[in-house]
This record gives structure tokens, C-alpha cells and sequence, in this order.
């Protein structure tokens, strides 16, 4: 019983946080003249009000968790250390073709690793996770806020990458349960139908 207690905890609290995330608006307090709102501000909120990136990135702690241990926890570590190189790049002008596409492309293909169960080798799926990071960080990172603080941005962005990745996982343990697994590839696929309507606007 206990387990079962912890286990709904682990679940409901990203959900809780993604849903009061998406149902939010944007504070637009201190903004000036010139588009200042705090590096750290704007870029927690950068990947949570960016649906494309929202869907990605549930998408990696939700393959994580179908993978199982240690993909559950290397995969959603991994994401956002390379996801900060990209930004870094992003940041410093340093230009990356087909961004957009990269971050579509990514929904796509995470979303139809969840879907068809595929199981690679954990090196492979963190060469595909870390590939997709650094178009998402570059697209962070290109878009900082006007005289916004590099670090503190970056920071921002990171961080919710990793609270969308919780998400993930706590949908993943769901698979689990009763009917859990296919509820988890129906997942996948509607990330990668999401995937594709990005990449098709």
C-alpha cells in the first residue's frame, strides 16, 4: 500500500506542475522598454510556452521510463547537459541550420521510439536524445532576452527542461499499470503527430 501511495505521488506531482504551467499565462511584470524580464524568468518559461519543445522533451523521460534503469535517469541527464552546449551556441551567434526542423524531427522520432517499443542500446539512445538537445538549446539560446543575463537564463531553460523530463517519466510509470504500456505507446504516437504538425507549419 505504501508503495502504491509513493508511487501516485511520484506521478501526480510533474503532472500537477505541467498542468498548472500550461494553464498559466505569462507574467508580464518589468518588462521595459527594451524587453527586460530577468534571464532566469524567461528562460524557465521559454520551454514551457514552446508546445514543440514541450512535447519533445516529455517525450525523452517518457522513453526513459519505458526503457527502464538507468535509461530512466541518463537520458533526462543527458538531454539538458547538451541542451546547455546548444544554447551556449545559440548565445553566442553561432549559427545552426534547420533548427525548427531538428526540434519537429525530435517529437517525431522520440515519440515513435516510445510508440514501437524500440529498445537500443543505452549509448545509442543517448547519442539520438543528445543529438536533438542541441537543436532545442541553440533555439533556447538564440533567443535570449535583450541585455537578459546569459547564466541565469540558461539556468532557467535547463531547469525546466528537467521538470518536463519528471513529467515524462512519472507518465512512463504508468506503464506499469493495467493497460499502462499501451496507454504509454498512444502517448508516443500522439507526440509524434504533434511532431509532424510542427514540422508540416
Amino acid at each position: 500500500m505504501r508503495r502504491t501511495d509513493t508511487t501516485n505521488r511520484i506521478i501526480a506531482a510533474p503532472l500537477a506542475f505541467l498542468t498548472l504551467m500550461l494553464a498559466a499565462t505569462p507574467a508580464f511584470a518589468h518588462i521595459g522598454a527594451e524587453g527586460l524580464r530577468g534571464g532566469f524568468v524567461a528562460g524557465f518559461e521559454h520551454p514551457i510556452f514552446g508546445p514543440d519543445h514541450v512535447i519533445a522533451m516529455v517525450a525523452v523521460g517518457l522513453w526513459g521510463a519505458f526503457l527502464g534503469a538507468p535509461a530512466i535517469w541518463i537520458l533526462p541527464i543527458v538531454f539538458p547537459l547538451v541542451m546547455a552546449f546548444g544554447g551556449a551556441l545559440g548565445v553566442m551567434g553561432v549559427s545552426l541550420p534547420h533548427v525548427e526542423t531538428g526540434i519537429a524531427l525530435s517529437a517525431i522520432l522520440l515519440g515513435l521510439a516510445v510508440a514501437a517499443a524500440f529498445r537500443p542500446p543505452l549509448w545509442v539512445a543517448a547519442i539520438v536524445v543528445g543529438g536533438f538537445a542541441i537543436f532545442h538549446g541553440h533555439a533556447h539560446g538564440a533567443e535570449l532576452p535583450h541585455a537578459a543575463n546569459p547564466l541565469a537564463y540558461s539556468a532557467g531553460f535547463v531547469i525546466a527542461t528537467g521538470l518536463l523530463h519528471l513529467c515524462g517519466i512519472a507518465l512512463g510509470m504508468l506503464a506499469a499499470r493495467p493497460l499502462g504500456a499501451a496507454a504509454v505507446r498512444v502517448a508516443g504516437a500522439l507526440i509524434a503527430a504533434g511532431g509532424v504538425y510542427f514540422l508540416a507549419s
